[in-house]
């Protein structure tokens, strides 16, 4: 029989990100204001997201679409520092660390995949990861998700899933997963659900 695991998405979980200090920064190397600049991602964020471009094409594309006059370097550390790093979530995951495994599942890209794992102490307990943009497929579709299962070996009924969106949520909990719907004012709640799984789970 498989054994427990604990499995969690990234963003808005492990740790926050807001897109607005990048817009900002963006918007003072380029022609287009801090308000508007974003959306000039929107056709190619997805693909990048699910592994359709690369990391080179992406950045090319976006330097050539937002008409960034800085470096490509620049452009990268402005694109990856919206991150910042969930305490709570940290201190409550020391419960687990080294109990049960744990690992990601992440609708995300290269560059941010590779930011926050050498960047974020919070992601020292998980071992590996599920990413969409190297599954060729995303959440909330039920295919990253089978293939999470496969990859790790995991029992559905068995394994911990944690995500901030409700999408993600329904199709986890579809497939047998364990569930919580997580939002920074709902900490102590998860903290409870976790505590709940751990004792059914027989995890010291």
């Amino acid at each position: 029989m498989p054994a427990p695991a604990f499995v969690s998405d990234v963003g808005n979980v492990l740790i926050d990100f807001d897109f607005a200090p990048a817009a900002r920064r963006l918007a003072e190397r380029c022609p287009h204001p801090a308000e508007t600049v974003l959306t000039l991602f929107d056709g190619i964020k997805g693909p990048y997201e699910d592994g359709r471009i690369d990391d080179e094409e992406f950045v090319r594309e976006s330097i050539r679409l937002t008409d960034f006059s800085g470096t490509v370097e620049e452009f990268i550390t402005i694109w990856c520092e919206i991150f910042t790093e969930n305490l709570p979530m940290k201190a409550s995951l020391t419960a687990i660390a080294g109990k049960v495994p744990m690992y990601l599942l992440s609708n995300t890209n290269e560059l941010h995949k590779d930011y926050f794992w050498r960047t974020y102490g919070i992601f020292e307990p998980f071992t590996d990861g599920v990413y969409s943009h190297e599954a060729r497929c995303a959440k909330p579709g039920e295919e990253i998700f089978q293939h999470t299962i496969e990859k790790f070996g995991l029992d559905p009924a068995r394994t911990f899933y944690v995500d901030d969106l409700l999408p993600n949520i329904e199709t986890a909990a579809r497939l047998g997963f364990r569930t919580f719907h997580y939002h920074r004012a709902k900490h102590a709640e998860f903290e409870i659900s976790l505590a709940e799984w751990r004792t059914e789970q027989g995890i010291g």
